[in-house]
């Protein structure tokens, strides 16, 4: 274990690891040549987990594609670089890396928003790109990671005393949908299938493709 991951799960306190599924052969052997293989080595260590109770997870790649492409093909961000999916958390937000930046892409399947990373480089070392990944563990934070009720208070603990844990496939919900007019409050939440639910929720609007930080701050 590198000194990124022992921030992530010792420092923020997201041990012990849940649910967790050791990596398919295939999959090792599809990914491991590809950037970073760094992230390769933490599947290789610690499998795909549940993190803080189940709050956030690492995730195997393949089973998010049909669901990514859902969410990205129809966009300009499809277009640029190859994407994959590498976490996500409780509430079935995304975390989207691509093989050309060292920036994460974040989709929030509720509000239908997309907040891309920034755009890819082509003058990457692969230590930086490693080294990006570290960093994505290390600074992570429950409440970074946390969902936001219509008060913009965290949900994760409510939903979880509420609905019980969360397996590896399954996530929080609102019911009625967010897209369609629903509440962002605890008495909305459902635990439901995270496969669907976010195939579901892809379809019930076009995606805003928000400024990236980049963007934002002119970097």
């Amino acid at each position: 274990m590198d000194e990124y991951f022992e921030e992530f799960l010792n420092g923020e306190g997201f041990a012990p690891a849940i649910e967790c599924r050791s990596v398919d052969k295939v999959v090792l052997q599809n990914y491991e040549n590809s950037k970073p293989y760094q992230l390769v080595n933490y599947w290789k260590e610690f499998g795909f987990c549940g993190y803080g109770e189940g709050l956030f997870w690492t995730v195997n790649p393949a089973n998010y594609e049909d669901v990514l492409q859902m969410w990205l093909g129809n966009t300009p961000l499809w277009r640029r670089e190859k994407f994959y999916v590498i976490a996500r958390t409780a509430f079935g937000e995304l975390y989207v890396r691509g093989d050309k930046s060292i920036t994460t892409t974040i989709i929030d399947p509720h509000l239908n928003n997309i907040l891309p990373g920034d755009d890819p480089s082509d003058d990457l070392s692969q230590e930086k790109i490693n080294q990006s990944i570290g960093v994505f563990f290390e600074v992570k934070n429950k409440k970074s990671v946390d969902y936001l009720d219509q008060n913009d208070k965290p949900l994760f603990r409510r939903a979880l005393k509420k609905l019980g844990p969360l397996k590896h496939d399954e996530m929080y919900t609102f019911v009625p949908a967010l897209a369609t007019g629903g509440i962002a409050d605890i008495e909305h939440v459902q635990k439901v299938k995270i496969h669907e639910q976010l195939s579901l929720l892809a379809e019930l609007d076009t995606p805003v493709i928000l400024k990236s930080v980049g963007e934002l701050f002119g970097d």
